[in-house]
């Protein structure tokens, strides 16, 4: 196994760990990790301190430091009480918030000596890789690191991290004729958060005026930005703010009604090969723009091959290796036992390889929003194509659009029959063939490349198109079938949604989901969107990153079994 073999594996690893020391800390079976953020459910849980968020190369300990820091405040804390004691300010909530975390962190049940342990660790952590970052060389962010450790070390009556004794020194100093009375208040009502909250406000009150004070040498001196200090102002920013979750609606036509799905006419629907709609010169221009794509990408083919191989592969029998010294007895050795009996090389041992007897198949939503991130996602699918090519896996590339917008010719053959209630879909579906299973990576690339082709790009109808890839899928002997459907949004097909209800796509959608995925592994890529609604088993994917190896591994992260 290679190093960036073993690495996504151990991430794996540490983040199912923790979600379950979680899920018993806290009663709450609801509690998981996705993309190193607790959720309960569908719903992001928010960071209360800059401490609790995780990064990719944490270890085990720190991370278990996080997640007991998580259940703590689940399980310690009044939520609505602090809700009600919170001060308005976003600086002066900043502090609040983080004394509040290390009232809670400063309670650990006397049974569970190693989490005591584990935050001690943690904060240990955070607090070197803070000064490291540089934020300690301005004032405004020496001021908020020298408080965080003065207090939490009062709190819980642990020392001051040692290598950074030196440093706070002078702001101790400053700060401790201020802060003196409710600093000792805050250990003396530790068990008491009413108490204890009136104390952390007139803290976090003396340092937001402090704060304030620093904010214009924080401007003139450039001060830098860090996820670990901006968590600090801001902790109201929440994962489902920044990142929207798609609609399910529940459609009348179907869900109450019982009716089954309809198309009021398949005469109009297309499928076609992606490259044949592009004219050959334009096809050229834009397999040189999505090449310049990818090469600003920066991600190595053959690296990401031995990632998916790690991730596909399962042990296969590739017939026998003879000649050993141990295993099966070889017949077509004998002879030679007889001629020289001290000859010890007559067995034979079985040989296994890993295998990557998969079917990768991605679904392109392609609608008409999908067109603003067009690029990073032809880069993304054609590297991955490549990979898996080299991985010994299959890999297909699929699209689904309309032949036109509002309807269509369906639509007009409608209108001209009186407009009936309730018609189905209502529009000329156009399912696009990119790459087939068939076709190696290197005939497909001109292909791949009418991805970046906007005028292909229309209104989808999700359903019919996961049941089109997973019976072409189903035609295929892998032994394992995946598919990922790379989309931005619900279902959406203006004609058939004004002739039905709003969710008659969506409703659509989850009855193909449910009964496809029996036989395939079925994932969703949401494209700035969390598609979770609708796909049991969903990433969301950050076209803002232009360069580098993250979004590669969450899409590896959703073919695992699971």
């Amino acid at each position: 196994m290679t190093a960036g073999q073993a690495e996504t594996r151990r991430r794996h690893q540490v983040e199912e760990l923790c979600a379950a020391a979680v899920r018993a800390l806290s009663g709450d079976p609801a509690l998981h990790f996705r993309a190193r953020r607790l959720h309960r459910g569908r719903e992001p849980l928010p960071l209360h301190a800059p401490h609790l968020r995780q990064a990719a190369d944490d270890d085990l300990l720190s991370s278990r430091g996080i997640a007991d820091g998580m259940a703590l405040r689940l399980t310690v804390s009044d939520a609505a009480l602090h809700r009600r004691l919170c001060p308005a300010d976003p600086a002066e909530r900043g502090i609040f918030e983080l004394l509040e975390q290390f009232r809670v962190e400063s309670l650990p049940p006397a049974e569970l000596p190693g989490m005591r342990r584990n935050l001690r660790l943690r904060h240990v952590r955070w607090s070197l890789e803070f000064r490291r970052s540089g934020l300690t060389e301005t004032a405004r962010g020496l001021a908020l690191y020298t408080v965080a450790q003065i207090c939490r070390s009062r709190i819980t009556g642990e020392p001051v991290v040692e290598e950074t004794e030196d440093l706070i020194e002078a702001t101790r100093f400053a700060l401790a004729p201020s802060l003196g009375h409710d600093l000792a208040g805050l250990r003396r009502h530790r068990m008491d958060q009413e108490a204890f909250a009136g104390h952390a406000l007139g803290i976090a009150r003396t340092v937001g005026v402090l704060l304030a004070g620093t904010e214009r040498e924080a401007e003139d001196d450039g001060d830098p930005t860090d996820p670990r200090f901006s968590l600090v102002l801001d902790f109201d920013t929440s994962l489902s703010e920044q990142i929207p979750s798609a609609t399910a609606g529940t459609s009348r036509t179907l869900g109450e009604s019982g009716a089954a799905y309809r198309v009021y006419t398949t005469a109009y629907d297309r499928e076609r090969r992606a490259s044949d709609l592009v004219r050959p010169g334009q096809l050229t221009g834009l397999r040189e723009r999505l090449d310049r794509r990818v090469g600003r990408q920066g991600v190595s083919p053959g690296r990401l091959a031995r990632d998916l191989k790690a991730v596909l592969a399962e042990p296969a029998r590739d017939g026998w290796d003879g000649g050993q010294e141990e295993g099966h007895l070889d017949g077509r050795t004998l002879a030679q036992l007889i001629s020289s009996p001290t000859e010890r090389r007559i067995f034979r041992t079985e040989r296994i390889e890993p295998v990557a007897d998969t079917l990768v198949t991605f679904l392109l939503d392609c609608s008409g929003s999908m067109t603003a991130h067009a690029e990073p996602v032809a880069a993304l699918v054609d590297l991955f194509a490549r990979s898996l090519e080299l991985a010994g896996a299959t890999c297909e590339v699929l699209g689904f659009t309309t032949g036109a917008w509002n309807g269509g010719l369906p639509g007009r053959d409608w209108r001209r029959a009186g407009r009936p209630r309730h018609p189905g879909r209502l529009n000329e579906r156009l399912h696009l063939v990119f790459k087939d299973a068939e076709t190696p990576w290197r005939r497909a690339r001109p292909d791949l490349a009418a991805l970046l082709k906007a005028d292909l790009f229309r209104e989808g109808v999700d359903g019919e198109a996961v049941a089109w890839a997973c019976d072409r899928m189903r035609a295929r002997t892998e032994a394992r079938r995946i598919l990922l459907v790379l989309s931005d949004g619900s279902p959406m097909d203006t004609a058939t949604s004004l002739a039905n209800d709003p969710h008659y796509l969506d409703e659509h959608l989850r009855e193909t989901l449910r009964r496809q995925e029996s036989t395939v592994e079925i994932r969703g890529v949401g494209v700035g969107l969390d598609l979770s609604p609708f796909y049991r088993r969903s990433r969301v994917l950050d076209t803002s990153v232009t360069s580098g190896y993250a979004p590669f591994r969450d899409v590896l992260g959703l073919l695992t079994r699971g």
